[in-house]
């Protein structure tokens, strides 16, 4: 399969917020199953809220124009980057469309930023991503019982 495309998304097109939306549903349904916690609050999130989400978007779009997989953050005040979900589509996993959208935004749309995430500390294959991009494993915390989050952090100066 050749490298998907990445470009931005735009939520206000009806297509487009429905397609994010549905990779969305169906990645925290993997993620769900890989943790063992299925009270991922973006699961049950709907298209108008998903949609409401103060957040830039960017995907990464497959040769035959299926969204493959996408990344969406805010930015701080202070400059910091932290991302809000990174999510691929089932069909996609094991292809490297989150390695490939996450360096992308590390080199492209916010370099020499700070960059902050968390995931489920059982996600193993996003653990993995993270510290191989040069993230550093912070506290983990429990937002809910049943869950453990891990959080990370990279500073500016990481290797893509």
């Amino acid at each position: 399969m050749p490298s998907p495309l990445i470009r931005p998304l735009d939520l206000s097109d009806d297509a487009t917020a429905a397609a994010v939306h549905r990779v969305g549903r169906d990645a925290y349904a993997v993620e769900a199953e890989i943790i063992g916690f299925d009270g991922i609050p973006a699961l049950r999130e709907s298209l108008a809220e998903m949609r409401a989400q103060e957040l830039r978007w960017v995907g990464a779009v497959s040769e035959s124009g299926e969204l493959a997989g996408f990344l969406a953050w805010e930015e701080a005040p202070d400059g910091a980057i932290g991302i809000d979900r990174l999510c691929v589509a089932p069909a996609f996993l094991r292809r490297g469309v989150a390695s490939l959208l996450l360096r992308h935004a590390l080199a492209e749309l916010f370099p020499g930023r700070t960059v902050e995430v968390t995931t489920g500390a059982a996600n193993t294959p996003a653990v993995r991503l993270y510290e191989a991009l040069g993230f550093t494993r912070g506290a983990d915390f429990s937002p809910a019982p049943g869950l453990t989050m891990a959080s990370f952090g990279r500073a500016p100066s990481g290797p893509v």
